[in-house]
């Protein structure tokens, strides 16, 4: 079963590094990919700043249009592209009620400077996409069958009961193949930590 990637799997960050390196470059399509992978975040950050929908919006359009400009001043030794453009999003946003663009219903800059991330860490990322894999891994070592049946029942949503009637077999039957293939999966997993 084949997923596409997560906008914080390594994929992910890693097309997004590269087009902000091809936009560095002169690429302006690239900036049509950071835009497409990063403007609910970055309008999530605005928003939560200046309190109005059109004022974010104004706030977004803002650091697209300096990220057009500046995006050769990103360095990726330094920060991952989301964080970079999160705090330049940020920025944008806390410059614009510094300097009074903003209409009522923002919050003050003060209270603007320490709004918390609610995103996970990237070491909580890198530590969930591992054990994501691993589990991937270990499920691939089970039987056919097995495999079938757990992906069905967990990543699917399938009851134990749709599973036997597909299958034509009894209840506890599909219960009992898929608690065998668990067993098998947590000692695979016990035994790689």
């Amino acid at each position: 079963m084949a997923t596409s990637p997560t906008p914080s799997s390594p994929e992910a960050r890693e097309a997004l590094r590269a087009a902000m390196a091809r936009l560095a470059a002169g690429d302006s399509d690239a900036l049509e990919e950071i835009y497409q992978a990063t403007r609910v975040k970055l309008f999530g950050i605005c928003f939560r700043i200046l309190g109005d929908r059109k004022e974010a919006e104004d706030a977004l359009q803002d650091v697209y249009v300096n990220l057009w400009q500046r995006a050769d001043r990103y360095d990726p030794e330094r920060a991952s592209p989301i964080s970079w453009l999160a705090t330049f999003a940020r920025n944008r946003a806390i410059d614009r009620l510094r300097t009074g663009k903003v209409r009522g219903g923002a919050v003050p800059v003060e209270e603007a400077a320490p709004l918390p991330d609610e995103t996970p860490l990237a070491d909580a990322l890198l530590i969930d996409a591992e054990r994501n894999a691993q589990i991937h891994t270990c499920l691939n070592t089970l039987d056919e069958k097995a495999q079938k049946y757990i992906r069905s029942a967990f990543f699917e949503g399938n009851t134990y009961a749709q599973l036997a009637e597909k299958a034509d077999v009894p209840l506890g039957t599909m219960k009992s193949w898929i608690r065998r293939g668990l067993m098998r999966l947590r000692a695979c997993l016990e035994a790689s930590e």
